[in-house]
């Protein structure tokens, strides 16, 4: 199992990080090991100083598949989650400002955790997804599908294109604005819908 993960896909992301629009999906890479599941909690690395949380969708691959062409993108996932990308920012920055990779600050242990999936065939508007985060009870983060740079199929189609598809690899959409750091204590509730997928706490 793989967990690929796609950055600046929603505009009000770019331009909170001050980053430049994609013409195309960009996506890197997070080992098994980054995966934290349900009820389990995010254990603050003593590498950083400043982790912050990023909400997504996560789609589930259900069948094997490479270079996927996107009318038939479809067929190839299964079911959708949230998610929370966890970003070591000041290793990000630094390694940004030295010209280096930065799997450091994004594929860490734990640093990927996921809710409870659920079909799509039981959801109730599979094309217009909403999502959301609270921390400590306060929203920090809204999105929704309909909102994404590329959306699913695309992201499909263009990943396949470069590394094949496995049965349970999961594939991170990216987050919108709101983005921020956390601390050991906070608590993290993500809901799909109006449904509550994932809780996590910092330790």
């Amino acid at each position: 199992m793989k967990i690929i993960c796609i950055g600046r896909n929603y505009l009000d992301h770019v331009a909170e990080m001050k980053s430049s629009l994609p013409d195309r999906p960009l996506f890197f890479m997070k080992p098994e090991t980054a995966l934290t599941r349900a009820k389990m909690p995010f254990f603050y690395p003593g590498f950083s100083q400043e982790v912050h949380y990023e909400a997504e969708l996560v789609i589930r691959i259900g069948k094997v598949g490479k270079n996927i062409r996107k009318k038939f993108a479809r067929n190839y996932y299964d079911a959708v989650a949230t998610g929370l990308d966890f970003t070591a920012r000041d290793l990000q920055q630094r390694c940004i400002r030295e010209g280096l990779p930065w799997e450091m600050a994004k594929s860490f242990d734990g640093s990927a955790a996921v809710g409870a999936f659920v079909p799509f065939d039981q959801l109730n508007n599979p094309e217009e997804i909403t999502f959301s985060l609270r921390k400590n009870g306060r929203v920090v983060q809204q999105g929704s599908s309909t909102q994404m740079i590329f959306g699913f199929d695309d992201l499909i189609a263009h990943v396949s294109g470069y590394v094949t598809l496995k049965t349970g690899d999961l594939l991170f959409t990216g987050t919108p604005s709101g983005v921020g750091p956390v601390v050991p204590g906070d608590l993290l509730e993500l809901y799909l819908g109006h449904e509550k997928n994932l809780s996590i706490s910092v330790k």
